[in-house]
C-alpha cells in the first residue's frame, strides 16, 4: 500500500479549503413576493434573481428584516443548469455608519458659520453699550462749556439718545441669543441624524454548486412574529315581509397588523387559521389531588373603615335568616355581569384565506382590514324574550353554516334593514352548526310579565315544612303585519339540597323546551304568532324546606 507523506496531505487540504474560500460572494437584492399572515406571525416569502457562475459561490443578500427566525429558513431555486443549495446561513443584524451627505454637511456648516456671525453680533452690540453707558458716566452732568448750567431740552435729548442706543444693543444681544439657540437645536437634531444607525437589516448567505453559468431564481421563505391577523364580521340582515323574505348578508373580513420591521409592497397575501405558536403537541395534564382543607386563621376583627362592608354583609345576613323573602329584591334587578377578556381557541380548523390582486401593508402603519368572503343566507327569524330580566323582545337570526372554513371568534357588526344597531362578538361556528345572531330589539312585539299570587305557609306540628308558591302570567301581542316565531324563556328554581323540593304547578302552561341550551331550570315557550295575535303563558312553581333551615335564591355560575 502506498504511504501518502503528510506534508503532501495537509498542502492538498490547504489548497482544497483556500479554493473553498475563493468561492465568488455575489451580492444580491431581494424583493417579497407573498406573505401569509397567521394569527401570531407571518411567512414571508422573497424572490431573488442572480446570474450564477460555474461552480461554487456564495450568494449575500443583505436586506432581510432582524426579527425573522433563522430556523425558519427554507431555499428553493431553479435554473438553466443543475444547482445545488448548501448551507443556509443568517446572520445577527450589523450596525453601520451611513454614508455621508453632501447636503447634510452643507447644513451644518452653514449654521455653525450663521452662529458664529451671531457671536459677533453680540460682541459689536455689547461693545456700543458699554461705550454709551461709559459716555453717561464721564460726560459734564449739569454744565456747558463756560460752566453754566445746561438748558433743561438739552438734558433731556442727551438722555434719550443714551437710552435709546443702550436698548438697542440689548435688542440686537436678545435677539442674536435667540436665534443662537434656534440654531443649536437644529445643530443638534443634524448630528444625531449624521450618527444614527439605518434600519439594521439580516444578512443571508446561500452556498451554491452550479453545472456552468446559468441564470436562477430563488424563493426563500421564512417567519416573522411581528405580524399578526384577526376575524371581523358584517351582518346585514333585510327582516323581509309579507312578499319578501328574509336574507342574510354575512361578509367576512381580515384585520392584518404588522411590524416586522419591514414594509409589505405589491404582495400576494393570505391570512391562514394556522397558529404557529402553539407548537405540534397538546398540553400535558398533571395529576389533580384530593387532600383535606387546611383548616383557615381565624380573622381579626375588621377595622372600623370597613363599617359599609360590615353593614353589606349582615344585610345579607338579614336576608338568609328570613328565609326566601329576600329573592324578590334578587331577581328582580339583574346583577352586571364583569367583563373579561376571552382567549380565542380555533382548535384542529385550518383554512387559508387569499386576497384577490396584490396588496400593501407597511410596517407600524395601523390596522388593516381586507374584505375576505361574502356569503348570502337565507335565515330563520326568531323573536327572543326573557321577561323575569327584562320585558324586550330581541330580534334573532339564526342559520346553519354551510361552508368549509369555520367562522373563527371575532368582532361583528350588525345591520338590520339597512341600519347599523350595534356590534356582537361571533362564536367559532365549524361546518353544520347553527348560528343564531342577535340583531336588537323588536319594538313591535309588546311582552308583560305579571305575579299573580304569591303565597308563603307553614305546615306540619312536630317536623314543620316552609312553602313559596308563585304564580306568573306572561302575555306576548305581535304587532308587525307578517307571522314570526316567538320564544319566551323564564326560569325554575332548582335545587340542589335533598331537603329542598322544587315543583311546577299543575296550572302551568307546558314549556317546549327545559333547561335550555343547558341552563339549569330555564323553560323556554316557542310557538308562531299571526299578525296582531295575543298569546298567553301561565307559569309557577312551588318549593318545600324544613322551617329551621332558611334558604336563599341566588344567580347560578
Amino acid at each position: 500500500m502506498r504511504r501518502i507523506p503528510i506534508a503532501l496531505l495537509i498542502t492538498t487540504c490547504a489548497i482544497a479549503v483556500a479554493a473553498s474560500a475563493r468561492a465568488a460572494e455575489l451580492e444580491a437584492r431581494s424583493t417579497i413576493d407573498s406573505v401569509i399572515v397567521y394569527p401570531d406571525g407571518a411567512a414571508v416569502t422573497r424572490i431573488i434573481r442572480a446570474d450564477l457562475p460555474g461552480g461554487d459561490s456564495v450568494l449575500l443578500a443583505r436586506d432581510f428584516p432582524p426579527g425573522l427566525d433563522p430556523a425558519s429558513l427554507r431555499v428553493e431555486g431553479q435554473g438553466g443548469a443543475k444547482l445545488v443549495i448548501g448551507a443556509i446561513d443568517a446572520r445577527p443584524p450589523r450596525a453601520e455608519r451611513p454614508p455621508l451627505s453632501p447636503e447634510l454637511e452643507n447644513r451644518i456648516e452653514a449654521l455653525k458659520d450663521e452662529r458664529g456671525a451671531l457671536d459677533d453680533r453680540i460682541a459689536a452690540a455689547t461693545a456700543r453699550k458699554k461705550f454709551a453707558q461709559r459716555f453717561a458716566d464721564s460726560a459734564p452732568a449739569g454744565l456747558g462749556e463756560k460752566a453754566e448750567a445746561r438748558p433743561l431740552a438739552e438734558w433731556r435729548a442727551a438722555f434719550s439718545a443714551i437710552a435709546e442706543e443702550v436698548a438697542a444693543a440689548d435688542a440686537d444681544i436678545r435677539g442674536a441669543r435667540v436665534r443662537q439657540r434656534e440654531i443649536d437645536r437644529e445643530l443638534a437634531r443634524l448630528e444625531a441624524e449624521r450618527t444614527a444607525n439605518p434600519p439594521r437589516k439580516m444578512e443571508v448567505r446561500i452556498d451554491l454548486a452550479a453545472d456552468a453559468a446559468t441564470s436562477a431564481t430563488f424563493r426563500v421563505t421564512y417567519t416573522v412574529r411581528g405580524a399578526r391577523w384577526a376575524p371581523l364580521y358584517d351582518a346585514r340582515l333585510e327582516t323581509g315581509g309579507r312578499d319578501r323574505k328574509p336574507a342574510l348578508e354575512l361578509v367576512r373580513r381580515a384585520e392584518i397588523v404588522q411590524a416586522s420591521g419591514e414594509d409589505w409592497t405589491d404582495v400576494a397575501l393570505a391570512v391562514s387559521t394556522v397558529r404557529t405558536a402553539k407548537g405540534g403537541n397538546a398540553p400535558e395534564l398533571a395529576s389533580l389531588l384530593v387532600r383535606y382543607v387546611e383548616p383557615r386563621p381565624v380573622a381579626a376583627p375588621a377595622p372600623p373603615s370597613a363599617q359599609y362592608d360590615l353593614g353589606t354583609h349582615n344585610k345579607r345576613a338579614d336576608m338568609l335568616a328570613g328565609g326566601v323573602r329576600g329573592y324578590d329584591q334578587i331577581s328582580a334587578t339583574p346583577q352586571e355581569a364583569a367583563e373579561s377578556e376571552a382567549a380565542a381557541d380555533t382548535g384542529g380548523f385550518q383554512a387559508v384565506f387569499r386576497i384577490p390582486g396584490r396588496v400593501s401593508v407597511a410596517t407600524n402603519e395601523g390596522a388593516k382590514s381586507f374584505r375576505v368572503s361574502t356569503a348570502t343566507i337565507a335565515p330563520d327569524l326568531l323573536v327572543r324574550t326573557a321577561p323575569a330580566l327584562d320585558a324586550a323582545a330581541y330580534l334573532e337570526a339564526s342559520f346553519k353554516q354551510a361552508e368549509e372554513a369555520p367562522l373563527l371568534p371575532g368582532r361583528i357588526a350588525l345591520y338590520r334593514d339597512g341600519i347599523f344597531v350595534g356590534r356582537g362578538q361571533m362564536a367559532l361556528t365549524p361546518k353544520d352548526e347553527t348560528l343564531r345572531l342577535g340583531f336588537g330589539v323588536d319594538d313591535k312585539i309588546k311582552v308583560a310579565r305579571t305575579m299573580l299570587r304569591k303565597n308563603e305557609s307553614s305546615s306540619g306540628l312536630i317536623s314543620t315544612t316552609k312553602t313559596d308558591e308563585r304564580e306568573f302570567k306572561i302575555t306576548v301581542r305581535n304587532g308587525h303585519d307578517a307571522p314570526i316565531r316567538v320564544t319566551v324563556e323564564d326560569q325554575l328554581p332548582v335545587s340542589e339540597i335533598d331537603e329542598v323540593k322544587v315543583e311546577t304547578l299543575p296550572s302551568t302552561t307546558p314549556p317546549t323546551e327545559r333547561n335550555t341550551r343547558n341552563r339549569r331550570g330555564v323553560l323556554a315557550w316557542s310557538f308562531p304568532a299571526g299578525p296582531g295575535e295575543l298569546r298567553e303563558i301561565a307559569f309557577g312553581w312551588r318549593v318545600r324546606w324544613p322551617a329551621g333551615k332558611p334558604i336563599v335564591f341566588e344567580p347560578g355560575a
